[in-house]
């Protein structure tokens, strides 16, 4: 199974999102400019569809 979790947070990083704090495990809060909304990050994200759901949190369209 893939690992999405590198692929998206450059997509997010160049949309202008910031890691804001660690979060609980392995899990991080990120800040979206776009959306003015704050969303959760998991470290070992296997599936495409959750990729898809935090894209669509901070404002941005689908790429996986």
């Amino acid at each position: 199974m893939a690992d999405y979790t590198p692929a998206l947070k450059k997509i997010l990083q160049q949309a202008g999102c910031y890691l804001k704090r660690q979060g609980k495990g392995d899990h991080e809060i990120w800040y979206s400019p776009i959306t003015n909304h704050h969303f959760v990050v998991d470290n070992k994200m296997k599936s495409r569809y959750t990729a898809n759901a935090v894209l669509k949190q901070a404002g941005l369209p689908k790429r996986f």
